[in-house]
């Protein structure tokens, strides 16, 4: 891998970190809310962290094209390590979920700044390759960072959880410690900055793949609200063995799938993904043991990984130089609106009724196949 320079190994590093620290504390958050009475909010924390990621993106967006690459990142992995300090002293529900509506704002700067930067740094005829393996690394530390922390959390004391996941935090900020700016003519940091006007909030060039994007992780937003009640309807007692299937096989699929897009181009890639996401997800909400059920992950899995570094490389494509850092917090605004409505609307729909899961994924599966139909169809 030699034609990857130095800093893009770091970035990806980096980005490892990153996921891996607010990962951690995730599966024990509704643990901790029940120590001071939370219980009745325990569906809220996630609620807020995403609502702020999605409020930040337009800033986050702005101040990458602006201010530049390297101090959004410094910012967003700073607030995780500063707000996981914390958690330990806000023992009260109104207390704890203005802290997660706080840590939501480092993955609505994060991610966009190092997206971008990679996005600069990467010859064009490696884009699709490069944005897979940075979402390798990612995927790779939301999952390892979700391991480390349910082993923290049973052989030590919730808090040193915390401390670790600051800690980490930090650790993906010293990675990139003196890393060059990319972008020219950077302006001061300035409220004025801060000023979002109409245009900040959306760029119209990424539309094709934002589209895309929002239609294909409603899926991921429905497993990740139902799969744990599914598991047991179909008797898989390893309630995250499906989750673990599917992110394997996404592991493999998105440096596969980034290099495809390179060699075969992103709407024809995108294509595939989208009817291997729509199998996916169908064959898992008509799954009726756990054979089949597993089978469905595999397949979701493939499609999903394949079609995250075509999107992000396209985006990466079609954004102008100048507001590289707004296409793709357009891109992770869509996605985020994905994955909530998907996750609400299941919610809604599957009330409990485990005779209603066809019915949710088959849904699911149709707004893939809309967008295997809107590619096919809308002009590049």
């Amino acid at each position: 891998m030699k034609k990857y320079s130095l800093n893009f190994w770091l970035l990806s590093l980096s980005s490892f970190l990153f996921f891996g620290s607010f990962n951690m504390v995730l599966p024990e958050l509704p643990d901790f809310m029940r120590t001071f009475g939370g219980e009745g909010y325990i569906g809220l924390h996630i609620t807020f962290f995403t609502l702020t990621a999605l409020i930040s993106r337009p800033f986050s967006g702005k101040l990458t094209d602006t201010w530049g690459r390297i101090p959004v990142m410094v910012f967003g992995a700073a607030v995780t390590a500063v707000v996981s300090l914390f958690y330990p002293f806000f023992l009260n529900i109104y207390a704890f979920l203005f802290i997660r509506f706080l840590h939501g704002f480092s993955t609505g700067f994060k991610p966009t700044g190092t997206a971008a930067y990679v996005a600069d740094i990467v010859p064009l005829n490696r884009r699709g390759e490069g944005m897979g393996i940075l979402s390798f690394f990612g995927m790779t530390g939301m999952g390892i960072g979700n391991y480390i922390g349910g082993v923290i959390a049973i052989h030590y004391h919730i808090n040193v959880l915390f401390y670790s996941s600051a800690a980490v935090a930090l650790l993906s900020v010293i990675v990139i410690a003196g890393m060059k700016e990319t972008v020219e003519n950077k302006q001061r940091f300035s409220r004025q900055l801060l000023m979002i006007k109409k245009t900040d909030i959306y760029e119209p060039t990424v539309l094709v793949p934002s589209v895309v994007m929002m239609l294909v992780t409603f899926s991921f937003g429905t497993a990740l609200t139902l799969i744990p009640d599914f598991s047991g309807y179909v008797g898989v007692d390893n309630k995250g063995l499906y989750m673990f299937y599917f992110t394997m096989t996404s592991l493999v699929a998105r440096v596969v799938g980034g290099r495809l897009s390179d060699e075969f181009g992103r709407r024809r890639i995108l294509q595939a993904a989208t009817l291997i996401i729509a199998t996916g997800s169908i064959y898992t909400g008509f799954s009726f043991n756990s054979l089949h059920f597993l089978t469905g992950a595999l397949i979701f899995g493939a499609g999903y990984g394949l079609s995250s570094p075509a999107l992000f490389a396209w985006a990466a494509d079609l954004a102008p130089d100048q507001f590289r850092g707004r296409g793709f917090s357009t891109l992770f605004m869509a996605l985020e609106i994905g994955i909530g409505m998907g996750a609400m609307l299941a919610g809604q729909i599957y009330n409990g009724n485990p005779d209603n899961f066809p019915v949710v994924f088959a849904g699911c599966g149709s707004l893939a196949f809309l967008a295997f139909i809107y590619l096919l169809f809308k002009g590049k």
